[in-house]
């Protein structure tokens, strides 16, 4: 199980003596998280093993913290759902920077670019209970994070791994650092691949995978209380997908960002930190490359499209210290570009000329205090300020670009072969957000916490410009869809004792103007595929495939989890996980919410071994929506509950190596998530709405080192 002293360990690694604390104990192989120390925030070790073995996304690795899952569409880039909210209501940073995905239908959404192993921790905050970070994530915040490297002395430290599973997965990962007092250079680098799967009832799932990253950081550290670092990164792949008609075939990106932090001030001024970032993705779509056309289907010669998306800004914030109060303010900007070009044939795109289609920016200022109160008594306050706009740059239909892109079920073409009424047209809006938090500790291992947060969210990139439809009476979601207001009330309670840990939360929220997507059922063409609006060869018209809505919504749910060390060796734990939304206006359920899902585990830890098992139970899920749902997917109809039994170890092998194995879905049950896509009948699946099956039996073995 994760534990708040790994993520302690992680940092001391990277000072010179970290290879000797680190040889002090073994860490558990992840399958569950502990309690938040600090009442809403959660922090990870991405480093550590994991059961179930994650893909080489960011969601996968989330899935770990109780509240998160993912849509799945089979193998990697699931995209990432907290308490069943999904896209931009979820704020995404690596390194601090934004780095959303180019595709339409979020085929590369933003964590597909994110290595997760290649950072040092990952942060969560649930709720809008923080204005730090750019635009506040109604439903959470998520950074990977990179630690600063100082040495007192030239040395260096060096970590890496290598994976092997069934199914063809191959991972492998080196990260190492080297300097002196006055700097360091950092290099990283991974690749992970995976052939196709196959499900429990030993059906072959389309799923293979193959990416790499590389990353270099050189950092300037003229003292302890300064570092300048510029960090530049690169990273590519290809993904099949069983549930879309198109297949990744290239996810480039190119990052860079520029540092500084400065402390040691004299006075009330604790600290300033400045970031500037700029991320470029490259993603092409085809049905091709992966895959054979099918003749039968609605896309039946070769066809590409490509994408891209231009995203740069930065960040200034101050810190002060007062006696009991502390204060972080500070501004923030993002500007973002997206462009593309496509057409029919093999490599077709490459003759085209690109097309830009969209512009958004967003300028912030932020204040977020603490306040000690007295005794075990705290504050905590934010407000923020957002200016955002979209320009609408859609000038003509532009051919063939996205057709198909979306998942197989559904079609998320914008403007293919129809006038753009908006085209020129910009978007501004002023949003407020902000939140009071009262947190409480005391001496006997007690705390608890209660935050009311309000934030209002400017509709992203696919809520704008991917619906064929908006509101009635707009003539597009560019012209009709309205911010969402989220109001959100969290409460929680903790305690820790020597042999027994307990942790619960629960929230209650009110979003009016909720963007809701509706999926027209008659848009489908045949063996499952879905048509642009206007037919795909034929020219006929067929009503949109997908509309956009605003409409008031309420949420609630819950997360609770306990850690019992019965002895000094054995630890059995447990969390649940619960997400309940209600469409007000029409009093149906809102659409994709993760079901009731419980995980048991134990474990028995020695100084240098441990042996663990995980029982994931899942409940039915009869609360749906068929046909409604967010541009990644749609509820296509009740699905039924499981369980799973999953079983790993670890071994330290001498100061410096650790073996770790475990079997994932043990008795190779055949089962299905409910955050699902339908099967593309590309690949043999039926035209009625079949869900993508889970990974089988499946075994891994992982091999670490760290000096």
């Amino acid at each position: 199980m994760f534990s708040m002293a790994a993520a302690a360990q992680a940092e001391a690694y990277l000072e010179t003596d970290a290879h000797a604390e680190a040889a002090e104990r073994l860490d558990a192989i992840v399958v569950t998280a502990q309690a938040p120390e600090d009442g809403v925030a959660w922090e990870t070790d991405p480093k550590l093993p994991r059961q179930p073995v994650p893909a080489s996304d960011g969601a996968d690795y989330l899935k770990t913290i109780p509240g998160f899952s993912a849509i799945r569409n089979g193998g990697s880039n699931g995209d990432p759902v907290l308490r069943g909210m999904f896209g931009s209501r979820l704020n995404l940073l690596s390194n601090d920077g934004s780095m959303p995905g180019a595709c339409p239908a979020r085929m590369d959404n933003p964590l597909s670019y994110v290595a997760p192993e290649t950072f040092d921790r990952v942060v969560v905050v649930k709720g809008p209970q923080t204005v730090l970070w750019g635009p506040v994530g109604s439903a959470g915040t998520v950074r990977f994070e990179r630690d600063v490297a100082r040495f007192s002395q030239p040395g260096a430290q060096v970590m890496g791994s290598v994976l092997a599973g069934s199914h063809g997965r191959r991972d492998a990962l080196v990260d190492a650092t080297a300097g002196m007092a006055q700097g360091y250079v950092r290099l990283s680098g991974n690749t992970s691949e995976s052939d196709d799967y196959k499900a429990g009832d030993g059906q072959h799932v389309p799923s293979l995978w193959d990416k790499w990253n590389a990353d270099v950081a050189l950092g300037w550290t003229p003292d302890e209380h300064t570092v300048l670092e510029l960090a530049i990164g690169r990273g590519d792949g290809e993904a099949r997908y069983a549930g879309r008609g198109m297949d990744g075939s290239q996810f480039e990106r190119h990052s860079t960002s520029l540092r500084f932090e400065k402390s040691g001030f004299d006075g009330a001024l604790e600290k300033i930190e400045a970031s500037a970032y700029r991320n470029e993705v490259d993603h092409v779509m085809d049905n091709y490359s992966l895959r054979a056309p099918n003749p039968m289907g609605s896309m039946p010669m070769p066809m590409v499209s490509n994408v891209t998306r231009l995203t740069h800004g930065g960040r200034v914030a101050l810190e002060w210290q007062w006696r009991n109060w502390q204060l972080e303010a500070g501004a923030d900007a993002q500007n973002s570009g997206h462009r593309r070009r496509g057409g029919m044939g093999i490599d077709a795109h490459l003759e085209q000329h690109w097309n830009d289609d969209a512009e958004l920016r967003n300028r912030g200022v932020f204040a977020e205090a603490r306040f000690h109160a007295g005794g075990a008594s705290h504050w905590i306050a934010g407000l923020r300020a957002d200016r955002s706009s979209a320009l609408d740059l859609r000038a003509d239909s532009g051919g063939m670009d996205h057709m198909h892109a979306a998942p197989a079920k559904h079609d998320a073409d914008h403007d293919e072969h129809h006038a753009v009424h908006t085209w020129g047209r910009e978007r501004e809006h002023t949003l407020g957000s902000g939140f009071l938090r009262y947190e409480w500790r005391g001496d006997a291992g007690m705390s608890a916490f209660a935050g009311v947060g309000h934030t209002r969210r400017m509709p992203d990139y696919w809520e704008l410009y991917s619906p064929q439809a908006g509101p009635m009476g707009a003539h597009d979601a560019f012209e009709g869809v309205q911010p969402e207001r989220t109001t959100q009330l969290d409460i929680g309670v903790n305690y820790r004792s020597q042999r027994f840990d307990a942790w619960a939360s629960a929230y209650v929220g009110r979003i009016d103007d909720y963007i809701l997507f509706t999926y027209n059922p008659h848009a489908t063409g045949g063996h499952g595929h879905s048509l642009p609006k206007h037919g795909a060869h034929d020219g006929h018209d067929m009503a949109p495939a997908n509309r956009a809505d605003n409409v008031d919504a309420g949420i609630r749910g819950m997360e609770a989890g306990f850690e019992y060390r019965a002895l000094d060796a054995l630890k059995l734990g447990a969390t649940l996980a619960y997400a309940w939304g209600e469409n007000r206006d029409s009093g149906a359920p809102l659409p994709q919410m993760p079901p009731l899902e419980l995980r048991m585990s134990a474990g028995w830890e020695a100084e240098d071994w441990n042996l663990g098992l995980l029982w994931r139970v899942v409940n039915e899920q009869n609360r749906v929506a068929v046909g409604q749902g967010s541009i990644v997917g749609q509820d296509i109809s009740a699905s039924r509950g499981f369980g799973t039994l999953a079983i790993n170890g670890s071994l330290r092998l001498g100061q410096l190596w650790r073996l770790s194995a475990g079997i994932d879905n043990l008795f190779d049950r055949a089962y299905s998530e409910h955050l699902n896509l339908a099967g593309s009948a590309d690949f043999g699946y039926p035209a009625d709405r079949v869900r993508i099956l889970e990974p089988g039996r499946t075994a891994w073995m992982k091999l670490d080192f760290r000096y």
